[in-house]
């Protein structure tokens, strides 16, 4: 397995997951109309991720244009912060970033899962096994 293989996905995991936090920080709720104050330096550090992770050798079309979708999404909610939308818009954009974000987490290579653990009787057949091969190869 490559180690770069599954970086992509965890990364738009990572993002996922960070601007869902970010949605339910928010002070007012999605009909609301009070004004949104983001911290737009936190934005600009996920938008960043958001690009370095389109260029990654393991991100096929699909993903590429659902990541450049959720880069633009969040180009557009940065360009309005500090303040500058209120929370009903605030939420569309971040459920906007959200959605390409999982249409491209669906679209990534995930890593392969880790080999099963033998079971423990399997694990002790195993030994009976090894044990008795030893003492045949010591009684001959």
């Amino acid at each position: 397995m490559s180690s770069h293989r599954p970086k992509a996905y965890y990364t738009t995991v990572f993002l996922q997951v960070s601007f869902q936090a970010i949605k339910n920080s928010l002070a007012g709720k999605a009909s609301d109309s009070i004004p949104c104050w983001l911290d737009s330096k936190m934005l600009m550090m996920l938008l960043r991720e958001l690009k370095e992770c389109q260029e990654l050798p393991e991100v096929n079309d699909t993903a590429r244009r659902a990541l450049a979708q959720a880069s633009e999404e969040c180009e557009q909610l940065l360009g309005l912060c500090p303040g500058g939308l209120d929370t009903t818009r605030c939420h569309r954009q971040l459920d906007a970033i959200i959605d390409a974000l999982q249409r491209a987490g669906s679209a990534l290579p995930q890593a392969p899962s880790a080999p099963t653990a033998p079971s423990r009787w399997q694990a002790a057949k195993q030994q009976i096994r090894d044990g008795l091969k030893r003492l045949m190869a010591h009684g001959s």
